[in-house]
Formats: structure tokens, sequence, C-alpha cells
């Protein structure tokens, strides 16, 4: 049985909120954009390499054997990343080091902990 809470009965638009809201919403290619960002982050491999660079840039040798796989698949998972620009590189000498593209990345994923453990 549903909650009948959760059903409006009324017949009533509320014009004004509607108008406002509209006024303010997000244009549909800001939404895709939105979406893109976040399936980057519905990967747990994706989601344990912006956690490590979170904490230091490592290169692709580092990650891989933290998180016990390939280089191949921690490249392939940074390119990902790049791609949605969560992740950037910076080569010395031989070595690429990654890390999270800016402050943004690792704040959107503080909140993403800090709400599962609210």
């Amino acid at each position: 049985m549903k909650n009948e809470n959760t059903r409006c009965d009324c017949d009533e638009i509320h014009g004004e909120v509607v108008s406002r809201v509209r006024q303010l919403m997000p244009t549909s290619n800001n939404f895709e954009r939105l979406i893109s960002l976040y399936k980057a982050y519905a990967d747990s491999t994706r989601a344990k390499i912006l956690w490590a660079l979170s904490c230091e840039k490592m290169c692709v040798c580092d990650l891989a054997v933290l998180l016990d796989m390939t280089k191949s698949a921690i490249s392939h998972q940074l390119n990902t990343l790049r791609t949605a620009n969560l992740v950037r590189n910076d080569k010395q000498g031989k070595v690429v080091y990654y890390s999270l593209a800016d402050e943004h990345v690792k704040d959107i994923f503080e909140q993403g902990f800090a709400h599962i453990k609210h």
C-alpha cells in the first residue's frame, strides 16, 4: 500500500512556483553533462583511483600496484576519467603522474562519502 501522503490530490497549479523553477532550471545539455560526470564516478575502480589521487599524485604503475590491477586496465580507467575532466596528467621525465583535475573533484568525492556516512 502506498503512503497516501506522497500523492498530490490538488487540482490547482502553482503557476508562480512553476515559473520560478522553470527560469532557474539548467538546460537539457547541462543535465546531460551532469549525468556524464556522475557516470564517470559510477565505477568502483574509477572511484578507488579518484580516492587514491585525492591523497597523492600517482603514476599508472603506482595505481596498478595499489589496486592489484594491470597497467593497461588502470590506463583505460584513467582515460575515462581524463575524458570526463576529473583527472589531469603531468609528465616528469619518463614518468606521467596523475592527479585530480581540481578541488571540485575532491569536493564532490568528499560530499559523497559524507552523504553515505550521514
